[in-house]
């Protein structure tokens, strides 16, 4: 397994069939339940007993890897024939994951001298990062070489557009992420505001009133960003763009959310490479709450052009 290996954390909520795909290395986060401190892996805790469990008003907390896990991880890609190691990450401003992660490339650096080991802060969360970790396994794949995987994950997650919206804003409060719309908790009036990830932390895109609303809004936030009539793309019109439609433990609002993405995309001509629908892991569940929809736009990386 010669070539550069990508790790990224559970966070970036990809399937798992998809990183094993691409030989994508995904580190889990913790998710503490009542007191049992549990890997976010998707299997030992499922995202349909967190939510039953979050229903039944169980205290529900998160934590990062310890450095050792990450360290773990980098020096097995190493030891497995790596010549490098991309490692990416949830925005620091929402978790100190990468932060960690990035201690720990230097202590395996520092246990197999010579190799490249680089932790990149990916400014964005969810979707965002786990598409720049598909851009930067294809480019591996391909051959690429350290600075071309750096490149190409720089360049999708800086320029990933993530739209969400939640059904309850009191889970973010909780977890203190909410930023300005802590403004919006216990609004009786039905305003949903549409969330975003700008410069690495959530902020208020729009409001609307009523979910239906909301999750239209979505579509066309899609739209615009991935090229549609009289957007601002992540990369022009013509660029070749990938998008992911995520959900938690509300899996029939988010198929109808896929479709009517792909139906609007395709009438406006975007050029879409990939929609990768993707249930969030608990981790970022246990922050959102049940329900939550989000859509992710993001070029589709050097590989795919």
């Amino acid at each position: 397994m010669a070539g550069v290996v990508v790790i990224t954390d559970s966070t970036a909520s990809l399937p798992v069939e998809r990183a094993a795909a691409l030989g994508i290395t995904v580190v889990p986060l913790r998710v503490v339940v009542d007191g049992d401190d549990l890997p976010d892996d998707g299997v030992t805790l499922t995202r349909a007993d967190l939510a039953d469990a979050m229903r039944a008003g169980a205290t529900v907390s998160t934590s990062q890897p310890s450095a050792e896990t990450f360290t773990e991880a980098m020096v097995a890609a190493l030891d497995g024939g790596a010549d490098a190691v991309v490692s990416l990450h949830i925005s620091a401003e929402l978790s100190g994951t990468g932060n960690t992660a990035r201690l720990a490339a230097e202590e395996a650096g520092r246990q197999r001298p010579g190799a490249q080991v680089h932790a990149v802060d990916t400014r964005t969360a969810a979707g965002g990062t786990g598409l720049a970790a598909i851009a930067a396994a294809e480019v591996a794949a391909a051959g690429g070489d350290v600075e071309r995987v750096l490149a190409a994950a720089r360049e999708v997650a800086a320029r990933s557009r993530v739209f969400f919206v939640v059904a309850d804003l009191h889970h973010l409060a909780r977890g203190g992420r909410i930023g300005q719309a802590r403004a919006f908790v216990g609004s009786a009036l039905g305003i949903r505001p549409v969330l975003g990830i700008e410069s690495g932390r959530i902020a208020v895109v729009e409001t609307v009133r009523g979910a239906a609303r909301a999750r239209r809004r979505l579509v066309e936030l899609a739209v615009r960003a991935a090229g549609g009539p009289g957007a601002v793309a992540p990369r022009g019109a013509a660029g070749p763009v990938r998008v992911a439609v995520h959900h938690f433990d509300s899996a029939v609002d988010a198929e109808e959310l896929a479709t009517m993405v792909r139906e609007r995309l395709e009438e406006t001509g975007a050029e879409v490479v990939e929609v990768l629908f993707s249930e969030v892991t608990a981790v970022i569940g246990a922050h959102t709450g049940p329900g939550v929809l989000g859509v992710v736009v993001a070029p589709a990386g050097p590989a795919a052009r």
